[in-house]
């Protein structure tokens, strides 16, 4: 089946996908432990930006579809994923704003209420923490690849940064 029509549903594809790519982000760093890397994930793949080989992308993503399907569904959780700051992000945001209702529209009076809107963002990140990965783990990633493949690798520098496209089919 070619990629360009995914008649697989597109948002078990992107979990998957994601899974897969923090799972070939754990290979990757551990294997290059002074490497920073980076990824995001679409239904037709992810793309790894990090300045490693083109084989060692492949090799990583390989080994960590095996262990994914060896039962290693942790591996799909990560830490630095977008989705743990987006949910930080969006609780900071939304308390700190609470802190603004009522508020005077002086500049002086808005000034007053820093320290309840640094205190209710402050309370936002700590019950925001935990939610990250639970949101990581039931909403935007699995940990099941199915019968997700690997295609190819793909390597292109733009602006100096490695991005190497993986493409899966499945």
């Amino acid at each position: 089946m070619s990629n360009s029509i995914c008649k697989d549903n597109p948002i078990s594809r992107i979990k998957r996908n994601h899974g897969l790519e923090h799972a070939t982000l754990h290979v990757l760093g551990r294997k290059f432990p002074k490497t920073s890397f980076g990824g995001i994930s679409t239904p037709l793949g992810f793309t790894i930006i990090g300045d490693v080989s083109t084989e060692d992308v492949a090799e990583a993503a390989i080994e960590a579809l095996k262990r994914l399907r060896a039962g290693e569904a942790d591996l799909a959780m990560h830490d630095n994923c977008g989705t743990n700051y987006a949910v930080i992000g969006a609780f900071v945001g939304m308390f700190a704003w609470l802190g603004t209702i009522g508020s005077d529209k002086k500049f002086s009076k808005k000034l007053e209420r820093l320290p309840l809107v640094m205190l209710l963002a402050v309370i936002g990140f700590i019950l925001a923490r935990p939610l990250g990965p639970m949101v990581q783990k039931q909403l935007t990633t699995s940990g099941q690849p199915g019968a997700l493949e690997l295609e190819k690798v793909e390597t292109s520098v733009r602006a100096g940064l490695h991005l190497h496209r993986v493409i899966t089919r499945g």
